[in-house]
């Protein structure tokens, strides 16, 4: 069979009650012509069909799933979460409020006949009206699910609520209109009561499993500005296409993936690659959607749009891994299957057993015979292996952790081996200054010279003065980092004149000191090659030891003359090394990967106890 001609389909299965309606359909589509394989998750509602395109349409799907008794509808390829997520609120709304009107319908009958005990025939006739409402209105479903199984020659949950409730319920209209006899109306009207309330609880755990999913999308931008036409216009992220010009200006989320084609600017990828530090974009480089454009402007070509997009694809693997099975739910599923038809059987018995030979009387063997039936439902078989993995692979992706579905979650309890991103992970994703260092032999002795609140300031502190006055009007991470600890020591912020960035670099600018102006040089070794400033030979163990601490050193010059260095570094998070030490305790290896360089990671790795590390490794 050529591949093109497999086709997969995923459908929105409406009207399942429990794992049983899922294996009642996922059996009936496996023998319609032309489908290869079928998955039915009851947690997700959602069916998974592979059929051959030749052989079998999304028609005869669709007429499978009805002829079992419920619906389905093909979801489209572009991720529609929002009508999704409706119809989830709206099922929560609908189970809410069936839930309370059964309620409403029960408690003059548990009055009635429980609080009050009235036996008169006008208490039965009116327990009998409002518990037959409870019966029949409220209860259809359960009669409707017993209809299409019994079609289908199979039973489920609905067979045991809709066999189970009639008894009581026909057996006490009996003792009111034929006979003398004690009647259950409450029996019936409460049990119909609770399973309602948990058709509602569990339509609240499904619908709060896909919040993950609902966060993931957050994060994607809602428009973007496209040229069309010579004109800029601003257009809904849906209607842009691949190879549309797209505009981004600083503050702004990306739009879609794509390829600078014309500006400089620095990006957040953490949403991606996990990393605090910006990555500087040039001509030529590719940008992600959902990312954040931190300085300059820049143009793009869009490449990816849609469902092909990187936040896309891990949307997708999200949802497969929320309607994957694991194997302990295929037990499950198959154990569900013939549980229905043993709960029924053994009901059967207990009726003989109680009537027959133990000789009780008929109202105790009938209401033995009603406990089997309803206390047997297969709710949470069904429910609590697909509901953990929603659950499980929902919060994973909420922290970050992508679980590629139910099998890998299940065989998470055999892990020898953890392997762990670094930043925001290990680290608290946020650089921070850790060190300040003043050139012993400068020229420019700039202790007490600095304008400050303080009568006198050391030279280390007017090193961050001087660094956080010209990198305020910068908005990178570092230079928010310098600014950020300059604040903490109630620096004193300098007017600063002339100011440039030098992408890639660093910035420069005039500073007046006493009257006399001085330009400042802030950044990388690159700048101060480039600018003719010397790199003082005693100092550069200094810049080794730190570089090796795995820190990001800048320097500071003023006028040519290299005056200080300041060291930034994402800081370890204070649990970081508790949790690899019980992991250690536990006998498993732990592995640090990192897009960072190899002295970053390895001094990350020596600080927290890590056995091992990968660096240098894109996203």
């Amino acid at each position: 069979m050529a591949d093109e001609q497999i086709k997969k389909q995923i459908y929105n299965i409406s009207g399942m009650h429990c794992a049983s309606c899922a294996l009642l359909i996922e059996d009936k589509l496996k023998k319609t012509p032309g489908v290869i394989k079928a998955r039915v998750n009851f947690a997700t509602q959602k069916a998974t069909v592979e059929y051959n395109g030749a052989a079998g349409d999304e028609a005869a799907v669709v007429k499978a799933v009805k002829e079992s008794g419920y619906q389905a509808n093909p979801v489209s390829e572009e991720t529609d979460f929002d009508h999704d997520q409706a119809v989830r609120e709206k099922e929560i709304r609908k189970e809410r409020n069936t839930f309370i009107l059964s309620l409403i319908l029960t408690m003059p009958v548990i009055i009635l006949s429980m609080i009050l005990r009235d036996r008169s025939f006008d208490s039965k006739v009116a327990q009998s009206f409002l518990a037959g409402l409870v019966q029949f209105f409220i209860g259809f479903r359960f009669y409707r699910g017993m209809y299409y199984a019994a079609k289908n020659g199979a039973a489920n949950m609905d067979t045991l609520i809709a066999v189970g409730t009639s008894a009581a319920y026909f057996y006490s209209l009996a003792t009111t209109y034929l006979m003398e006899g004690e009647v259950f109306y409450e029996t019936a009207a409460l049990l119909i009561t609770f399973v309602i309330l948990g058709k509602w609880l569990e339509a609240r755990t499904k619908g709060k499993a896909g919040e993950a999913i609902k966060k993931l999308l957050g994060l994607q931008a809602k428009t973007a500005r496209v040229v069309r036409g010579g004109e800029e216009l601003q257009v809904p992220i849906k209607e842009v296409v691949a190879g549309d010009i797209v505009i981004v200006r600083p503050g702004e989320k990306i739009p879609v993936d794509g390829q600078v084609t014309e500006g400089y600017s620095s990006v957040d990828e953490s949403m991606i690659s996990g990393e605090s530090l910006p990555v500087e974009k040039k001509i030529g480089d590719f940008v992600v959607g959902a990312t954040f454009n931190k300085t300059g402007s820049f143009k793009f070509k869009a490449t990816k749009v849609g469902k092909d997009t990187v936040l896309a694809q891990i949307i997708k693997v999200v949802e497969e891994a929320q309607s994957s099975k694991a194997p302990i739910q295929k037990f499950a599923d198959a154990v569900s299957g013939y549980f229905v038809p043993t709960v029924v059987a053994l009901a059967l018995v207990t009726f003989v057993v109680w009537y027959f030979i133990i000789g009780a009387p008929f109202v105790s063997a009938l209401l033995a015979f009603t406990a089997v039936l309803v206390i047997a439902c297969p709710c949470a078989l069904g429910l609590a292996t697909p509901t953990a993995i929603m659950v499980g692979t929902g919060r994973g992706a909420e922290n970050g952790i992508l679980i590629k579905g139910g099998e890998a979650l299940e065989i998470a309890n055999k892990i020898k081996v953890v392997v762990f991103d670094k930043t925001g992970t290990l680290t608290k994703g946020q650089p921070e200054v850790t060190d300040i260092v003043k050139i012993s032999n400068s020229q420019f002795l700039i202790s007490n010279q600095l304008p400050n609140s303080n009568d006198k300031i050391s030279g280390e502190k007017a090193i961050l003065q001087l660094a956080a006055s010209i990198e305020n009007k910068s908005e990178h991470s570092l230079a928010e980092a310098v600014v950020k600890r300059a604040k903490q020591e109630n620096l004193e912020l300098l007017e600063i004149k002339d100011f440039g960035a030098i992408p890639g670099h660093g910035v420069k600018g005039n500073i007046k000191i006493s009257d006399v102006e001085y330009s400042v040089l802030f950044g990388n070794k690159k700048l101060m090659a480039d600018n003719n400033v010397a790199m003082k030979q005693d100092n550069n163990g200094a810049v080794e030891k730190l570089e090796q601490s795995g820190k990001t050193v800048m320097f500071l010059a003023l006028n040519a003359d290299l005056a200080g260095i300041i060291a930034v570094a994402d800081t370890v998070k204070e649990t970081s090394r508790e949790a690899i030490e019980l992991l250690h305790k536990m006998k498993i290896k732990t592995v640090m990967i990192t897009g960072d360089n190899a002295r970053t990671a390895a001094a990350i790795a020596r600080q927290v106890g890590i056995d091992e590390t990968l660096s240098e490794v894109l996203p």
